[in-house]
């Protein structure tokens, strides 16, 4: 099996000097690529001079994760290709298990790895931790991170887990699945395209698993902290979109309930001062509206079900019956 990885730059030339040097040490028997989104540092310079083995593909525009990698895979040979964010430090022998995973069951299509905090690595990290999952109104959450609640890896989520979604900070996927799904849309830009293409692959009954033997440390936010609004719009738009494609079932009653929910999302952001990130999703609302009659034409050409939540409402669980871990759920 043939696994390339490929990880997208945009004026990252610092991270990719921290970071790449572990993914070279510990990946000898892959091509390693780094696809460059229009970056207008020294990115590409640095790549050149101390990284001559890695292969810059250079895209032409910004288009963000989504785009972004549609554009650069284009030029990518591999039956494997494990997008990796460029803040990642790898582990040693960490293709090893997702390489046995793959070979052992045809029908998986994408595996992500556990996922640590690099900061601190007694803990799992907030962007897919050890698997995702969604509830019914489009939240999502994980083996080891609901919402804000991060928990210490004591090892409790180290069973390989079929799970709903994988992080899209270390995200492996066979290439032929990938080219069926037709790759990421390009619409979300960036945030929850990641689950948007898992939910693409679910319904078409493939296979997503958590390979927890495989380790991974994330900083997180290297590119678009928590506290910035733009993320606030992006998650809270994306996840309207990636509804009515993908879920089943009343789809009006199911964005009507998302819908009032992020109105109390709102609200306390009202109360907690966080004017911007109010404004966010009153933005991310209006972007959707004028976005709907795409996502409707959409949602008829795919295949859907009902059957793709673990929880009814992660909102429930964790604000109301406070539930904050994952194996309380």
């Amino acid at each position: 099996m043939k696994i390339a990885i490929a990880i997208l730059n945009w004026n990252g030339a610092k991270l990719l000097k921290q970071f790449l040097p572990s993914v070279i040490i510990n990946s000898e028997e892959s091509d390693i690529y780094v696809i460059d989104n229009a970056s207008t540092d020294e990115s590409v310079n640095v790549l050149k001079k101390e990284f001559p083995s890695v292969h810059i593909i250079l895209n032409s525009e910004n288009g963000g994760y989504a785009k972004g990698y549609n554009d650069g895979l284009q030029h990518i040979t591999a039956d494997v290709v494990c997008l990796l964010n460029s803040d990642i430090e790898v582990s040693p022998n960490w293709l090893t298990p997702i390489k046995l995973a793959f070979n052992q069951d045809l029908n998986t299509a994408i595996i992500q790895p556990k996922i640590l905090d690099f900061k601190n690595k007694d803990y799992f990290e907030y962007a897919g931790a050890s698997g995702g999952f969604i509830d019914k109104y489009g939240y999502p959450f994980c083996r080891g991170r609901i919402f804000d609640t991060i928990e210490k890896d004591n090892g409790q989520y180290d069973t390989d887990l079929d799970i709903f979604w994988a992080t899209g900070a270390c995200l492996f996927i066979r290439s032929n699945v990938f080219k069926t799904l037709n790759g990421f849309d390009n619409a979300f830009f960036a945030h929850m395209e990641e689950i948007d293409l898992c939910w693409r692959a679910k319904n078409l009954d493939f296979n997503i698993k958590c390979i927890p033997n495989s380790v991974v440390y994330h900083v997180g936010g290297a590119t678009l902290n928590a506290s910035n609004s733009q993320k606030t719009y992006l998650n809270f738009r994306n996840s309207l979109f990636t509804l009515v494609k993908n879920a089943g079932g009343n789809i009006v009653v199911i964005i009507f309930s998302r819908m009032v929910l992020d109105g109390l999302a709102g609200i306390q952001f009202l109360l907690q001062l966080k004017f911007k990130h109010f404004y966010a999703i009153i933005r991310a609302h209006f972007s959707f509206y004028s976005q709907l009659s795409r996502l409707v034409r959409q949602r008829k050409t795919l295949v859907k079900t009902a059957n793709y939540y673990k929880t009814r409402s992660i909102v429930w669980e964790y604000f109301l019956k406070k539930k904050q871990k994952f194996k309380e759920i």
